[in-house]
C-alpha cells in the first residue's frame, strides 16, 4: 500500500508539471504570435535576415516545446526554457508597444498647434480685473483671426465686449500701451520673442488679466505614404529654444532641410539662417521678412516658405525644442563633433578648442546657442547645429543605441513633434541595420549679406532689425545640391 501511494504521488507530481508546461506553452505561443504581429505590422522586423530568421527560430522553438511536452521529456528543463522564452518575448513586445505609443504621441502633437492669447495692462496699472477694461489695442492687420477668437471667447466667458483700437503691429500696441495712450492690449504669446528683440524685459512691464489658448489643426498637405527602397525625400527640421509645450506656436530659430536618399545612403543638411530675408508664406502674406518670423504664423508657413525658396516639396517635418531635446545626448552617452574655431559660450561659459570635442547635453546647448563669439555669427551657429544633429543621427543609428532605448524614448517624447509616420522612421533605421553602412552626411548653408535697419519687417514694421539679404549664387548652388541628392547624383 505504501509503495502504491508513493507511485501515485510521483505520477500526480509528474502530471502537475506537465499541466504547468502546457500552460506555459500557451503563454509562449500567444506572446510569440503577438510579438510577430506587432513586429510586422509596424515594420520592426522588416530587416534583411531578421525578417525570416526570427519567425523560423520561434517556429523551431514551438515545435521543440510541443514535442517535449507531448512525449513528456525533460519536463523541468522544458518549463524553465518556456518561462525564459516567454519573458524575453514579453520584453520585446513591451519595447515595440512603447515605441508605437511614443510615435503616436509625436504624431498626435503634430496635428495641432496652440497659441496663448492674452489681454494685458501695464504692470503698474490700477486695473486688476478684466471687467474694468473697456477697450484694448489690437494688431488686427497682423493677427486678425486669433484676436477675433479671443474677443469672442471673452464675450462668452465674461459677457464683456471690448472696443478694439486697431494698430499696425504688436510692437505699436505695446509702445502705445506703455505711453499711456490706452487701457490694455491684446497679446499673442508667439510674438513675445519678437517684442523682446526691441524691448528687452518687456514681459516684466505687463500683467495679464485674461488668457485663452487657441488650439488649431495643423495641415501641411502631406499624408502617410509607403516609401520604396529607392525613394528620397525632404524633412524640415524646425528648432525652437523655449519653455512650454512643444505644440506652442513660436518663432523658429533653427531651420534645416534634411534631404534623405535611401538608395545612396546620403543625407544633405541645408541650413537657412534665421535672419534670411525671404518672402513669408501663409500668414506672412508673401511679404518679405526674416525667416524666423514665419514660425509665429505656424509650422505650415515655415514649410511653405522654404518650399517656395528652394523649389522643393517637403514630405515631413520635425519640430524640436532644443532646450529639452539635447537631454537625448546624455541618454546616448554624449557625442563628438569637430569644432573649427575656438570660442567660449555665453551659456555655461564653456570653452571649445579647435578639434574634436566631446559634448554632454549642457555643453551641447552652449555649443548650439552661441553666435556672438563666432566669426560668422548666426551662420556659424547654423553650421554648429548641423554638426550636433549629424552626431546625434550617427549615434541613434548605431547598434549601441538599442541598449539605451528607454532613455532615448523618454527624451524624445517630450521635446519633439513630427508628422513622419512610424513606418518611415523604422524604414530608415532598418536601412541602416540591413546595409551595415552609416549615412554619409554633408552640410551646406545659405549665404548672404547682413545689414541692420535697411530692410523692413512685415511682422515688426517699426523695428530696426538685422536681416540677411540672400545671395542668389548661393541660393542656386543650394538648389542644385538638394536636387542632385534627391536624384542620387
Amino acid at each position: 500500500m505504501t509503495g502504491r501511494s508513493r507511485h501515485r504521488r510521483g505520477k500526480n507530481k509528474f502530471e502537475n508539471v506537465n499541466w504547468l508546461n502546457l500552460f506555459l506553452f500557451l503563454i509562449f505561443t500567444t506572446t510569440a504570435i503577438a510579438f510577430l504581429y506587432v513586429g510586422y505590422q509596424h515594420g520592426f522586423l522588416v530587416v534583411k535576415g531578421i525578417s525570416l530568421a526570427i519567425p523560423l527560430i520561434l517556429l523551431l522553438l514551438f515545435i521543440t516545446f510541443f514535442l517535449l511536452i507531448k512525449f513528456r521529456k525533460a519536463s523541468l528543463l522544458t518549463g524553465i526554457f518556456l518561462t525564459v522564452a516567454s519573458v524575453l518575448l514579453g520584453f520585446g513586445l513591451y519595447a515595440q508597444k512603447t515605441v508605437v505609443d511614443v510615435s503616436g504621441k509625436l504624431n498626435k502633437s503634430a496635428t495641432f498647434s496652440e497659441t496663448v492669447m492674452s489681454i494685458v495692462v501695464p504692470a503698474d496699472s490700477d486695473i486688476n480685473d478684466i471687467a474694468q477694461v473697456s477697450s484694448a489695442f489690437t494688431a488686427k492687420d497682423s493677427d486678425a483671426r486669433n484676436i477675433e477668437v479671443l474677443l469672442a471667447q471673452l464675450k462668452a466667458d465674461k459677457n464683456l465686449d471690448l472696443e478694439s483700437q486697431d494698430v499696425a503691429s504688436y510692437q505699436e500696441a505695446y509702445e502705445k500701451l506703455l505711453a499711456g495712450e490706452g487701457q490694455a492690449m491684446v497679446l499673442n504669446s508667439a510674438y513675445g520673442d519678437l517684442l523682446e528683440t526691441v524691448h528687452s524685459g518687456y514681459a516684466e512691464k505687463l500683467k495679464t488679466l485674461y488668457s485663452y489658448t487657441i488650439k488649431k489643426d495643423v495641415k501641411t498637405g502631406q499624408s502617410e505614404k509607403t516609401i520604396s527602397a529607392s525613394d528620397s525625400f525632404n524633412i524640415y527640421i524646425s528648432g525652437i529654444d523655449t519653455y512650454g509645450p512643444i505644440s506652442s506656436v513660436s518663432r523658429s530659430d533653427v531651420n534645416i532641410i534634411m534631404t534623405v536618399n535611401r538608395s545612396t545612403n546620403q543625407i544633405l543638411l541645408t541650413t537657412t539662417p534665421r535672419d534670411s530675408y525671404v518672402r513669408i508664406a501663409g500668414g506672412g502674406n508673401n511679404q518679405y521678412d526674416k525667416l524666423t518670423h514665419s514660425g509665429v504664423y505656424g509650422i505650415e508657413s515655415s514649410i511653405q516658405t522654404l518650399e517656395n525658396l528652394y523649389d522643393i516639396d517637403i514630405s515631413y517635418y520635425a519640430r524640436i525644442n532644443f532646450t529639452s531635446f539635447l537631454n537625448l545626448i546624455d541618454a546616448l552617452g554624449g557625442i563628438e563633433v569637430y569644432n573649427d574655431q575656438e570660442f567660449t559660450s555665453l551659456h555655461g561659459n564653456y570653452h571649445f578648442p579647435v578639434g574634436n570635442v566631446k559634448l554632454n547635453s549642457e555643453q551641447a546647448l552652449g555649443f548650439v546657442r552661441e553666435r556672438y563669439s563666432l566669426a560668422d555669427g548666426d551662420r556659424d551657429r547654423g553650421r554648429n547645429h548641423n554638426k550636433v544633429i549629424a552626431a546625434i543621427i550617427n549615434k541613434l543609428t548605431s547598434v549601441n543605441a538599442l541598449a539605451s532605448y528607454t532613455s532615448i524614448i523618454d527624451s524624445v517624447g517630450t521635446s519633439v513633434q513630427t508628422d513622419m509616420p512610424l513606418s518611415v522612421m523604422l524604414a530608415l533605421a532598418n536601412d541602416q541595420l540591413a546595409s551595415g553602412k552609416r549615412y554619409s552626411i554633408v552640410s551646406q548653408s545659405l549665404e548672404g549679406t547682413g545689414s541692420v535697419g535697411q530692410l523692413p519687417s512685415y511682422a515688426m514694421p517699426n523695428a530696426s532689425l538685422y536681416m540677411m539679404s540672400v545671395d542668389e549664387t548661393s541660393l542656386n548652388t543650394i538648389k542644385t545640391a538638394i536636387h542632385k541628392t534627391l536624384e542620387g547624383n
